[in-house]
């Protein structure tokens, strides 16, 4: 029987999602708080940006337990099992798959021993590029790995084959290393670390507690947990937190970088990202569609979640109001049976409905956040001419998506993407809309009110800031072949769901 994973897709079909988000890292240093419950939260209002997984390290000063699972957040955790993880630093993590499968062992946080008996556990959001590189060495080291296939376990054996080092020099030696996109929260007994590449592609933040320190990849979770905002980690530092304060170094020289994808999509609206509030660049976006792409209707529609700040915007510039035209199942993608073929020709029906009275005879603009294969624009459009709609006009609040990301989004493959090998003319006949405008990319650049040259624009100009490996050395699944043909290692292990724990002085066994 299939398992139920919680995951949240962004289509109905499992097997033909949209753009999946990056992971959501969280990591509190606080003596005398609950700092499991305090993780379980940060992590709660991070799930949107990976569903795949939930994990969480804690330590007491003698040791590290790390519990993590398939699931949501609230499915992998309850009381008891917070009540269990007790200690005064922890770090937790929701999981979307860049690199490596969805399975139980590719959940994080990671965990390694070293042979001075010191554990180290690290949750990683992002996606290195050099990872077949990182793997030779691995292996030149004669490390044995955990049967887990992802970048993230690279790092955190790295950094464990240095017992003649500190973690914390330990980290400034290998961190120059890596490539790619990294915002890492890690820790051992008794000390919280985070780290970004020096691109800064991905967010993290820094925060104050009354007692502690929190780090997080967006400001929503210090709100959560009652911390304060003190500032972004700077791209290319490292910071280290323990009962003698907070420290900072440099492992590399910044050059910003950060993700243009998190304003249109991944972060919450309530987030801020370089002093940009993500709610108020997304009604920018919306009024900037309207001017680049004004069209006579009657109502102003977003399709929920993603498109409801920028259909707010266009209706504000336009002067045409703004309204609902779609509900939300709040519930699909939570369900504990996979889809079957009968709820896949129903589609995106299960997830979205119109609201027949307020549709019914008007002229509509729907507003969306992105095109990536045109199935679920195609679906709505669809619905929305049965539910009686005049004319669909749809308008998308980000150029389109003519590369794949690297660096900590798993697009579709650049076959899949629609834009690659059509038009605007041929998409908008292929989604069946009245008419189709994208936000320009100089007007989304424009809304974020960050310069062009810190932003990585790449998967809509195809201007990659990070060099890629040559050939087929890059991809989610490269550690699941290039492990074997570099090591001759067997396949994984199967998959099992009991969670993992390790003991004091960094042994590992799984609980039944």
């Amino acid at each position: 029987m299939p398992r139920g994973d919680g995951r949240l897709s962004h289509d109905l079909d499992p097997q033909r999602p949209g753009p999946q988000d990056a992971c959501g890292v969280f990591g509190v240093w606080a003596p005398g708080e609950a700092v499991a419950n305090l993780t379980y939260l940060g992590l709660y209002a991070l799930q949107h940006r990976g569903q795949e997984a939930a994990g969480i390290a804690v330590s007491d000063g003698s040791g590290v337990v790390v519990y993590k699972d398939l699931g949501l957040v609230a499915q992998v955790f309850d009381e008891p099992t917070l009540a269990s993880l007790r200690g005064h630093l922890a770090i937790g993590h929701a999981r979307y798959s860049t690199t490596g499968g969805s399975t139980w062992e590719n959940a994080q946080p990671t965990i390694r021993s070293t042979s001075a008996g010191t554990t180290i556990a690290l949750a990683h959001n992002g996606n290195l590029v050099n990872t077949a590189e990182l793997q030779r060495e691995v292996v030149e080291r004669g490390l044995v790995a955990d049967g887990s296939t992802n970048d993230t376990s690279l790092v955190t054996m790295l950094l464990a084959s240095r017992p003649d080092l500190s973690v914390e020099a330990a980290a400034l030696e290998v961190l120059p290393q890596l490539r790619g996109a990294f915002s890492f929260v890690f820790m051992d007994e008794s000390t919280l670390y985070a780290a970004r590449d020096p691109h800064g592609v991905r967010p993290l933040v820094l925060g104050r507690l009354e007692r502690g320190w929190v780090v997080a990849s967006e400001t929503a979770a210090l709100d959560i947990v009652g911390a304060s905002v003190v500032r972004e980690v700077e791209p290319g530092e490292l910071i280290a937190i323990d009962e003698d304060g907070l420290r900072s170094s440099r492992f590399a020289a910044p050059e910003p970088k950060g993700c243009l994808f998190e304003y249109v999509y991944i972060a919450r609206p309530d987030a801020t990202i370089a002093g940009r509030n993500v709610y108020a660049a997304r009604v920018q976006i919306g009024r900037q569609l309207a001017k680049e792409h004004p069209v006579e209707a009657d109502l102003v529609i977003p399709v929920p979640e993603s498109g409801t700040p920028a259909a707010i915007g266009y209706a504000e510039e336009s002067g045409i109001t703004y309204g609902a035209g779609l509900m939300k199942n709040p519930y699909v993608g939570r369900t504990f049976i996979q889809p079957s073929q009968t709820l896949r020709q129903l589609g995106i029906r299960l997830k979205l409905n119109p609201l027949r009275e307020n549709v019914r005879g008007k002229r509509l603009v729907v507003v969306d956040d992105s095109i990536v294969r045109g199935n679920t624009q195609r679906a709505i459009v669809r619905m929305l001419r049965e539910a009686g709609a005049l004319e669909v006009h749809v308008r998308i609040s980000s150029p389109p998506v003519n590369w794949p990301c690297f660096y900590g989004i798993d697009f579709a493959t650049r076959a899949e993407l629609l834009a690659n090998g059509l038009d605007n003319e041929g998409i908008r006949r292929s989604i069946g809309a009245d008419t189709l405008g994208y936000v320009s990319l100089p007007g989304l650049i424009a809304a974020t009110e960050q310069p062009k040259t810190r932003l990585c624009r790449a998967c809509f100009d195809g201007e990659y800031p990070i060099e890629l490996p040559a050939g087929n050395l890059i991809g989610k699944h490269v550690l699941e072949g290039v492990g074997r043909r570099v090591a001759g290692a067997p396949d994984a292990p199967e998959h099992t769901a009991a969670p993992l724990v390790a003991a004091p002085g960094g042994a590992t066994v799984h609980r039944p």
